[in-house]
């Protein structure tokens, strides 16, 4: 089945609308609270967002200021998201949440007229214009979870959590070459519990490793939203245990994920 661009802009708005829901009621006070994100408020969360939406926009709308914008930052040293962050902390939280209303609306009425093979560049490989829609949904969700837990919030997995795994799976290779690792040659069954019903699966069948478990776990681990030891994921065979000890679905340096414990 093609991917359909409109299907994930409308999971992204829908992603989008419930982090606003949980952001409209704050006050300034409450902009400020620190996150299990060590160092982010949920300030720094949402204007993490807004900038990177903002930069997804460029990269599909005129790729060569985003490539020249990416060669200056490279040279520089490259992209620092706490850097990023602390440019932003003289915002207000209402500048905040208009800026990141007006940086998603943009990001998702671009994305839904694009092909969704389009190839548009990002910090590292291209990326097909579905699968850079598709890490937008990721990030939103996997901030989200920052901004929530900053709250004492409990979200409902939905059945978006799908995209958030995808990418998880697929950046398996990744996250060994962000360690300057190999990754090992053995194929990794994943199996996931999808919310109101059901198995989402990778990997093949007869995979002696594997990852099982319930999809919000899954996703809270290689977001590195939660310790891998804190999660309900069944992990079998040494491919599928390396990989889980570092995996990360986000690009750039290897994540510091959360203590173990943290979050029990």
């Amino acid at each position: 089945m093609p991917v359909s661009m409109q299907a994930l802009a409308d999971d992204l708005a829908t992603e989008s609308a419930q982090l606003r829901a949980l952001l409209a009621p704050l006050t300034e006070d409450d902009w400020r609270r620190d996150t299990p994100a060590e160092g982010w408020t949920i300030a720094d969360q949402v204007s993490h967002l807004a900038h990177f939406d903002d930069v997804a926009v460029r990269s599909a709308t005129d790729p060569d200021a985003f490539r020249a914008d990416l060669e200056r930052i490279t040279a520089e040293g490259g992209i620092d998201p706490d850097t990023v962050a602390a440019s932003y902390r003289d915002l207000s939280g209402a500048a905040l949440l208009s800026w990141f209303d007006d940086a998603r609306g943009r990001l998702v009425e671009v994305f839904r007229a694009l092909d969704p093979a389009l190839r548009v560049p990002w910090f590292g490989p291209a990326l097909s214009a579905a699968s850079s829609l598709t890490a937008r949904i990721m990030e939103t969700w996997a901030h989200g979870q920052d901004v929530a837990d900053a709250l004492g919030v409990t979200r409902e997995p939905s059945p978006r959590l799908r995209h958030v795994a995808h990418i998880g799976v697929g950046a398996r290779a990744f996250s060994f070459a962000a360690h300057g690792r190999p990754a090992p040659a053995e194929p990794v069954r994943v199996e996931l519990a999808a919310p109101g019903g059901g198995t989402w699966t990778w990997g093949p069948d007869d995979a002696a490793d594997r990852v099982t478990g319930p999809a919000q776990d899954f996703c809270l681990a290689v977001t590195q939203r939660r310790h891998r030891d804190d999660v309900g994921l069944v992990v079998t065979g040494p491919a599928a245990t390396a990989w889980m000890e570092i995996a990360q679905a986000f690009a750039g340096a290897p994540g510091t994920g959360r203590a173990r414990g943290a979050h029990r």
